[in-house]
């Protein structure tokens, strides 16, 4: 049985982010304009979305039946886009919300008996969906103490591997025996 390259990459790339700092593979300005972003995150500045009224299912009798209560708001993209910083780009298109068809984030809400408790509902939804995309994509900063961690066992690492490589050679060395 043959063992395929990938099967042993996932182990090496496990053994490589051990010995680094999980923000290491960022680009620091990248991460400051998220975490700035986010310190300052102002939600009325999200588009406004466009919400369609539709009547809802479930229980409620005739106030079910006769009014169009549930929400349905579509947020495009590029709207979004615009307003969110680059890291968090990626993100968006694989949100669980997210619509190819029209390419657009698709909120539905028909918990209320009221159009504009449902409508806002489905603006809270977009708000938790942007929060937890930042959460997903960008670290928090480490630490002074955690970054001079990583940063001894990165010179261990590397002192302990020189030292192998020494002792392999001498003991190559010795098995030449000496030049006559």
């Amino acid at each position: 049985m043959k063992t395929s390259a990938l099967a042993l990459r996932p182990l090496t790339i496990a053994r490589f982010k051990r010995y680094q700092a999980y923000e290491a593979q960022f680009d620091p300005e990248v991460l400051q304009e998220a975490r700035d972003w986010f310190h300052g995150f102002d939600y009325s500045r999200l588009p406004a979305g466009s919400t369609t009224f539709a009547r809802s299912s479930g229980p409620g009798g005739q106030h079910v039946n006769k009014t169009e209560t549930k929400a349905m708001t579509v947020f495009p993209v590029k709207e979004l886009l615009g307003t969110l910083p680059k890291a968090l780009h990626s993100g968006i298109r694989a949100s669980k919300y997210y619509t190819a068809s029209n390419d657009s984030l698709t909120f539905h809400a028909q918990t209320h008996r009221s159009r504009t408790a449902n409508a806002e509902d489905n603006r809270r939804k977009l708000v938790e969906e942007v929060t937890r995309i930042y959460r997903d994509c960008i670290p928090s900063a480490t630490s002074v103490e955690k970054r001079k961690k990583h940063q001894d066992i990165e010179k261990r690492f590397h002192e302990s591997r020189i030292k192998q490589k020494k002792f392999h050679s001498s003991k190559k060395q010795s098995r030449r025996g000496s030049p006559d």
